[in-house]
């Protein structure tokens, strides 16, 4: 009896893996692409190496996102960073960093006015929620960071997208 159930079992479970294995479409996250961040940012909030940014070193910071290029102005509108970037696609599910956290890798790169011309690359996470950006990225020779939390060598900063004028 014992031999004529396994041919049974067997069928079953091929009928049923192939449903199970499905992926439901509705609980991915989509992929995060330039364009989902094009725009003007204010910054509203800051950690740097595990502590919270005083708010008057970032009231008044802006942050402008294009395709390509990310740029931060100062209170004065100085330009205090300047960088490409590129989104990198992660290796697990999608949308989801290593740490189960919604996001998309972030790879800039800057160069450097001292020494001349020097390129200096960071390595991130960067996540959209509506109008809201949490960016999450390490000093060049620093770790790279696994959850929006910073620690020693890294930087976290909220983005609110501004109203277009």
């Amino acid at each position: 009896m014992r031999l004529a159930a396994a041919p049974l079992l067997f069928a079953l479970a091929v009928l049923v893996a192939p449903a199970s294995a499905q992926v439901d479409p509705s609980k991915e996250t989509p992929r995060l692409e330039p364009a989902d961040l094009e725009g003007v940012y204010e910054i509203v909030s800051g950690e740097k190496f595990g502590e919270a940014e005083p708010t008057e070193r970032i009231k008044g910071s802006t942050v402008r996102f294009t395709r390509d290029r990310v740029v931060v102005m100062d209170k004065e509108s100085k330009e205090v960073y300047g960088a490409t970037y590129a989104l990198i696609p992660d290796e697990g599910a999608a949308g989801e960093a290593a740490s189960g956290a919604k996001g998309s890798k972030i790879r800039m790169v800057s160069k450097l006015v001292e020494p001349q011309d020097q390129e200096s690359t960071s390595e991130g996470m960067i996540e959209r929620d509506g109008d809201k950006v949490r960016l999450i990225y390490a000093l060049p020779d620093a770790e790279a960071p696994r959850e929006f939390k910073t620690k020693a060598g890294q930087l976290m900063f909220v983005l609110q997208r501004k109203a277009a004028d």
